[in-house]
């Protein structure tokens, strides 16, 4: 963690130190891509969280699961739910990049994402319902890349599982979100992808219509979307909200 990101957490302490400690009744219940573990984490720790694959969590929310803000790595999700009444409308709160992963040691010898045609390797990636899975697609059929589809020998249901598999060395290679590469920069080397194949990732927010407590959910949601939310985000790699 750097400099900046140390001072960031200590502010953020120091915040809550002079706010009342949440309760039960005032403490919220956030679902959010996995990928966002460390960076909401640190930017709320007084927050109750459930992190995993946005279809999971979307699922979830459908079947009554007791969340009042639901985060995800790509709009479908939120927008989905928004159509069948189930959160208010969704805001997009910031963006992401893929990028390639390999083990320190990278027994495949890759260089290069077209390394992944040319050598026999182990692929991991997630499923194609969660959003990092759809987006890992998108890269490989704009790069001519989608026979390695071929070369998959496992499926994770969110980026934070591909991450791990790859980080111990259980396979050759994944896709994942560049943030969740920096989680584990230590045991890992990033491949770039070129910026022509990159997918347009955005992160989207919403109150869940069931939730009994939406005032404080909206308050988070302008929280999130303030200067200090932002830079929270910034710290653990997130890129800033994109355009329309």
């Amino acid at each position: 963690m750097g400099r900046r990101a140390v001072l960031l957490v200590a502010a953020s302490l120091a915040l809550l130190a002079a706010a009342p400690a949440p309760t039960a009744s005032t403490r919220l219940t956030i679902y959010a891509a996995s990928s966002l573990t460390d960076a909401f984490g640190t930017f709320d720790p007084a927050q109750r969280y459930s992190f995993g694959g946005s279809s999971t969590l979307e699922t979830q929310i459908r079947n009554g699961a007791p969340a009042d803000l639901f985060a995800s790595a790509a709009p479908l999700n939120t927008q989905r739910l928004f159509r069948d009444g189930l959160v208010e409308r969704p805001v997009t709160f910031t963006s992401n990049r893929l990028a390639l992963i390999v083990p320190r040691s990278n027994p495949a010898g890759l260089t290069s994402v077209y390394d992944l045609k040319r050598k026999p390797v182990k692929l991991v990636i997630a499923g194609a319902a969660v959003p990092v899975g759809a987006y890992t697609r998108i890269v490989l059929r704009r790069l001519g890349l989608s026979s390695v589809l071929a070369k998959v020998v496992s499926q994770e249901t969110d980026a934070r599982a591909v991450t791990s598999k790859v980080a111990l060395g259980q396979a050759d290679a994944g896709f994942v979100y560049v943030t969740d590469a920096r989680a584990v920069a230590d045991r890992v080397t990033v491949i770039r992808i070129p910026a022509s194949a990159q997918p347009r990732v955005r992160y989207q927010i919403a109150v869940v219509s069931r939730s009994s407590k939406k005032p404080a959910a909206r308050a988070w949601i302008r929280a999130l979307l303030s200067p200090r939310g932002q830079a929270a985000l910034k710290e653990f790699g997130f890129l800033p909200i994109p355009s329309a």
